[in-house]
């Protein structure tokens, strides 16, 4: 893990006007009391990502108050300060995925780098009369496997992909049925969120409510709901520690993995499954709602060639379906049962734009602050960050304002690589940021990291030099940030690096 002396430096310039000179550092962001008196009430935040002396002052101060605040507040803030405890690591120690390119993480990874596109169109129903006609659509699969007969006839298709791929990274982690048995079960847990939940149900039960609400299935409620994955699962598996779902839209994965970090830190779990699903290839989820919200690419004519983040010609992101779930574990217990490592998660962060229900804040002053809460919890230094799965749906405005923040905070560091797995499988939603964490540490373990397909004319605005271009390419990361965002303005950022 890579740690670093001094605390990440603000990036400041996120709020800084073009061409301006940036100003250091040290004189914009020490000692901020804005939120101290609110955060010292918020004792298990601070006892999870560790205090913070340099808080914003958003109710503006003179200098002078500024130094007279500093100085009086110093003693008060030694006088509670606790005693520093060794903070559990924790470690990846399984992976499971259910994508348009793959239900293995191997697989999964290898179309990546090869850059195969899963985007085409769609079959599973007549989108003749919707304006986009494309998506990263699953064409086979099958759960028989992974779930039982009677839970594929009755359930979404969303919940089938978290039992799979839960039980996937579960027996990836090298857990069996005897292994299983020996745990302490009451230690094991699991989040899997999702942004829709069980669309499909919903739309078959509204229906047959048309016909009479006799018709509806009993099973309309429960499996509708975004934690019925999670429940399942914990039933199969017995696992009866926190079990719930998190849901922020497309940040819905990093919400959920951190706070299954969150679990095994305070000691409530030794171990957690955790991620995110979703399976709005679907008349209302797919078309009909996203077409209205003229979010969507209409390039039904190339679907291979539709999503295309930081290309001048995107024209809107590409749905997609699927799931991510990774295993979490605490690394003293994954070394004593003798896990494999894939991975270390170093923490992360998350923050709400509080601006506009679909678009980013034009300063992307809420990804910036994400990303300098994610470094300071972590304990990682902005220089050795290197690698950055982007969020970069193939928005024409979402993709430029991270690449700004993203440069904003990263810029300077002349090894540092950014792509975006939506060039390739589109945008999977609340299952967006657990697949696209399986591909950060899939890239951590292999050195490769995949290529971004269709910028074929790249933005003037984007530096082709820190993009990766169209082929893979060879990375020794020291750090991966994997950055998810949602409609609302949910930001997320999670931080990976190489186990040592």
């Amino acid at each position: 893990m890579v740690v670093s002396s001094m605390a990440s430096p603000l990036c400041t310039c996120m709020f800084q006007t073009p061409g301006r000179k940036m100003m250091p550092n040290s004189s914009k962001c020490r000692n901020r009391g804005g939120f101290k008196s609110m955060m010292n009430h918020i004792e298990s935040f601070e006892e999870f990502f560790g205090t913070d002396s340099r808080r914003f002052c958003i109710f503006g101060s003179s200098r002078t108050r500024r130094l007279i605040s500093r100085a009086s507040s110093s003693e008060e803030v030694m006088a509670k300060k606790k005693p520093l405890t060794e903070q559990r690591r924790v470690v990846v120690t399984g992976l499971g995925v259910v994508t348009p390119l793959g239900h293995d993480p191997d697989i999964f990874y290898n179309n990546l780098l090869e850059g195969v596109s899963g985007i085409s169109e769609i079959e599973g129903f007549d989108c003749s009369q919707f304006p986009t006609r494309i998506a990263g659509e699953i064409k086979s699969f099958s759960a028989d496997v992974w779930v039982s007969p009677k839970i594929s006839k009755r359930a979404d298709k969303s919940m089938i992909y978290t039992l799979t791929a839960g039980k996937k990274a579960f027996a990836d982690g090298g857990l069996t049925e005897e292994v299983n048995r020996g745990l302490d079960r009451s230690k094991c847990g699991i989040i899997i969120g999702s942004a829709l939940g069980g669309l499909k149900i919903c739309t078959e039960s509204v229906a047959a409510l048309n016909v009479s609400y006799k018709k509806i299935t009993p099973f309309c409620i429960p499996y509708v709901t975004t934690n019925i994955g999670s429940a399942i699962l914990a039933m199969d598996l017995g696992w009866m520690g926190p079990n719930y779902s998190s849901s922020a839209a497309c940040a819905t994965s990093n919400f959920c993995i951190l706070n299954s970090a969150y679990h095994i830190r305070k000691g409530e779990a030794h171990m957690m499954l955790c991620g995110g699903s979703d399976a709005a290839v679907i008349p209302l989820g797919r078309l009909g709602g996203f077409s209205a919200c003229r979010t969507l690419s209409k390039r039904n004519y190339e679907p291979t060639k539709a999503s295309s983040p930081w290309d001048t010609n995107r024209d809107g992101f590409v749905i997609g379906e699927g799931a991510g779930v990774l295993l979490l574990e605490e690394l003293e217990h994954a070394k004593r049962r003798g896990a494999p490592i894939y991975a270390e998660f170093l923490g992360g962060s998350f923050t709400c734009d509080a601006y506009h229900v679909t678009k980013p804040h034009p300063d992307g002053a809420g990804v910036a602050l994400c990303i300098e809460k994610a470094l300071e919890q972590s304990g990682v230094a902005r220089e050795d960050v290197n690698y950055i799965n982007a969020h970069a749906a193939s928005t024409p405005t979402g993709d430029l304002k991270e690449y700004q923040a993203l440069i904003r905070c990263f810029g300077m560091n002349p090894e540092l690589k950014v792509n975006s797995t939506k060039s390739m499988i589109g945008h999977l939603l609340g299952a967006a940021g657990a697949v696209e964490a399986v591909a950060t540490i899939k890239a951590i373990q292999t050195g490769l990291v995949h290529p971004n397909i269709n910028l074929e004319n790249p933005d003037e605005g984007v530096d082709t030099e820190v993009l990766v271009g169209s082929k893979k390419e060879c990375l020794d990361i020291k750090v991966a940030l994997s950055n998810s965002f949602g409609f609302g303005g949910q930001n997320s950022c999670i931080l990976f690096a190489p186990y040592k």
